[in-house]
């Protein structure tokens, strides 16, 4: 029976980043994914780098500040797989929100994000609409301009794998998680690969499985406890549309929600949703009623959308969020972290609920500071803000 010190559940962005992190630190590490690197959740977002403008409003000043902080992190260790994008708030005169409600927001978002170059924000004339990708200028008061990062999220993922091999990371793909058991030092883990049933030690199991990770934590004995979390679908769309300006910030004329339309691929991608979602995770797709309210929010911005229909989609996908269990709308609940462990201080579990595409990393750390007293000290190899993440070749 091989020996690690972390085994982790789960080749998704945390996955990755706690895996990098571990061996980072000196420590023997193992990643178990069943399919590929990035084939959940981690491929399937809106792929942006950004700070969270709209946490403002919930009051996450923390998180702001955080994901600004790892904004700033990927531009620099990860600059040809991070770029930054201008964006654009376009302000009608049914807009929720008005400019200088705006204004302000992006003044905060300067202030957390240290007024550094990349927090930047102004209104662009008027004179300028019609570069603008022919968004609607009908009823048109205002476009504000700032700056947020884009990514190839799966792409992303793979760097940060390839990092943490680098270091002397493990990877066992694919394989099958199939069961765990707790001893007094740590956990016996047990998965299946190639047709194989392998069995491995370590002194902590970390599950960053995303939306499978209830699953995999009641394949844990004796039990632990699983936090009640709600899975959340969003649907993106990819339309035959040229968007080459910048990354547009839109409000859903029916239910105010926030939807991007960017660039992507020579093409544009429309999203996101939030639909409810009780299914297999294995089995999420997007529904013909998401595709038709992105359609709508793009078409009500653009009139080249309009007369498109299901049938001019070029790609879909679907991806699910893991929240906190709350009566609230998907769209208004908080977006931090949830990790739990099996007992304190010395977890032998450690269970990731949700997360952001942007906080991976801080995220890692988090977990190995949870994860260090179980794990005692080791010589560290790197530092996972200085290891410069490339494109695949």
């Amino acid at each position: 029976m091989k020996e690690y010190d972390v085994i982790v559940v789960g080749g998704g962005i945390h996955g990755a980043g706690v895996l990098q992190a571990a061996v980072a630190a000196g420590y023997r590490g193992l990643l178990i994914e069943k399919g590929a690197l990035a084939s959940g959740t981690s491929s399937r977002s809106s792929k942006l780098i950004h700070g969270g403008l709209r946490y403002l409003e919930s009051g996450q000043f923390a998180l702001v500040r955080e994901s600004l902080r790892e904004r700033a992190i990927h531009l620099r260790i990860a600059a040809d797989l991070v770029e930054l994008k201008p964006f654009f708030i376009p302000v009608y005169r049914d807009t929720r929100r008005r400019p200088w409600q705006l204004k302000l927001g992006l003044g905060m978002y300067a202030l957390l994000g240290g007024f550094d170059a990349g927090t930047r924000f102004g209104t662009i004339p008027k004179r300028d609409w019609s570069t603008l990708d022919g968004l609607d200028t009908h009823n048109l008061d205002a476009v504000i301009r700032y700056q947020d990062a884009q990514t190839d999220d799966a792409q992303l993922t793979r760097a940060v794998v390839r990092s943490a091999q680098s270091l002397g990371g493990e990877l066992a793909m694919p394989a099958n998680f199939s069961e765990a058991a707790l001893t007094d030092e740590g956990v016996d883990v047990a998965y299946e690969q190639n047709g194989m049933n392998v069995a491995a030690r370590a002194r902590v199991l970390v599950n960053a499985a995303g939306p499978w990770a209830t699953r995999v934590s009641r394949a844990i004995r004796p039990a632990i406890f699983v936090p009640e979390v709600d899975l959340v679908q969003g649907t993106h769309i990819v339309l035959p549309l040229h968007v080459t300006a910048g990354i547009y910030y839109v409000e859903s004329p029916s239910d105010g929600r926030a939807v991007f339309v960017m660039p992507w691929q020579g093409a544009t991608l429309v999203g996101t949703t939030e639909t409810p979602y009780l299914g297999d995770p294995d089995q999420v797709h997007p529904l013909p009623e998401e595709e038709d309210y992105l359609l709508a929010v793009a078409g009500h911005y653009f009139p080249a959308v309009r007369a498109m229909t299901r049938n001019h989609i070029v790609q879909r996908f679907a991806g699910l969020r893991v929240l906190p269990a709350a009566s609230q709308t998907a769209f208004d609940r908080s977006r931090e972290t949830i990790f739990t462990t099996d007992r304190d201080p010395r977890p032998r579990v450690l269970g990731i609920y949700g997360g952001k595409l942007t906080g991976w990393r801080a995220a890692a750390a988090h977990v190995l500071s949870r994860i260090a007293p179980s794990l005692g000290s080791r010589p560290r190899r790197a530092a996972t803000d200085q290891l410069i993440l490339r494109r695949a070749e």
